[in-house]
This record gives C-alpha cells, sequence and structure tokens, in this order.
C-alpha cells in the first residue's frame, strides 16, 4: 500500500469533513467486508480519496450518486462490478464486491470464482449474460456493438443500460485508484 491510512485524528481539517461523509456512508453500506481499521482509518479507495480531498470528494459525490442511482437489480450490479474487477485484476474490489455479492446476493462460489478469473460463467440468467457480455463488451474498448446495446436495452431498459456504462467507468476508475496505491486485501498489518 503506498497510501498509509490515515487515524481520525490525523486527519487535516478538509480531509475530516470528507471522512465524515464517507464513514457514514461506507459504515451503512459495506458490512460485508473489512473497510476501516480499529482505530477508526478508512481503508480501499476511500483512503487514498482522503489523501487529496479536493479530488476525493468529487470522486465520493460520484460513488453516492451510483449508489442512489438503482435501476438494475443488486446481482446484477455485482456482476458488471465484479467484471470489471477482475478486468483490471483489482485485489480490493475483487475481494469488497465478492463478500457482497455471496452475502446479500446469494451468487455461487462457481459463479464468483469464474467471474474473479475474468471468465463468464456458463449458467447465468439472460438478465445476467447480458450485463456481463455489455461490461465486457465496454472493456475491450471501442463503442458497444449495437446488437449488444439492443440486448441490454430489452433487459433492463435505456435507464439501466445508462447505469450499466456508468457503472463499469466508475469502477474502472476505483480499480485504477487501488491498483495505482497498490491498496490490496486487508490484512492484520494494514
Amino acid at each position: 500500500m503506498r497510501l498509509p491510512p490515515i487515524p481520525p485524528e490525523e486527519l487535516a481539517a478538509d480531509q475530516k469533513a470528507l471522512y465524515d461523509d464517507m464513514k457514514a456512508g461506507v459504515s451503512t453500506k459495506y458490512d460485508a467486508f473489512t473497510t476501516m481499521r480499529e482505530d477508526g482509518a478508512i481503508l480501499g479507495p476511500w483512503n487514498a480519496w482522503l489523501h487529496q480531498p479536493e479530488v476525493g470528494a468529487a470522486f465520493w459525490t460520484v460513488t453516492k450518486a451510483m449508489t442512489a442511482f438503482k435501476v438494475l437489480p443488486d446481482p446484477v450490479r455485482q456482476i458488471v462490478i465484479l467484471v470489471v474487477g477482475a478486468r483490471f485484476k483489482a485485489a480490493y474490489e475483487l475481494y469488497a464486491h465478492t463478500a457482497v455479492a455471496r452475502a446479500r446476493h446469494e451468487i455461487s462460489d462457481e459463479h464468483l470464482a469464474a467471474l474473479a478469473a475474468g471468465r463468464r460463467p456458463p449458467d447465468l440468467s439472460e438478465q445476467e449474460a447480458a450485463a456481463h457480455d455489455a461490461a465486457a463488451a465496454l472493456l475491450d474498448g471501442g463503442p458497444l456493438s449495437e446488437p449488444i446495446y439492443r440486448q441490454a436495452v430489452t433487459h433492463f431498459g435505456e435507464d439501466g443500460v445508462a447505469e450499466l456504462i456508468y457503472l463499469v467507468g466508475h469502477y474502472c476508475f476505483v480499480s485504477t485508484t487501488l491498483n495505482g496505491f497498490a491498496i490490496g486485501v486487508p490484512d492484520d498489518n494494514t
């Protein structure tokens, strides 16, 4: 980890305001995985954002907007996020969203293992397959093909496809943050 977690008592004023907002959101939304140390220092991408609060606050605002903008079913959202995390090999992202997918959405261990390995599980539902294929195609670069786009619209509507596209973009940024600052899975030494 290239940016050490910041204990709350060491935060500057602009960091403290962002920390308080992030802590409130993270602690209520993410209970399936470790987001904080025992001393209250926040982990994951949120720690990186605290180090540059003028930029971090903007990304936290987008994160909150993406959390509120929910058209896609939650299991489909998790599949999209895991497709991105796997493509980037973002350890914390895979750790966190595998835990969420397992605990809250009962996505099977076989599906989770395939997704984390960057593979498409063979027995996805039609909705899950459409989301997986759209996310994977976006990560390949270039415009999303018309057949994949139309398939996604059939399952999720225009707003759902917009959410899917924004999720892919957002989690590309999150994964890049995690990888750039070498933010891995929390352990006892974090």
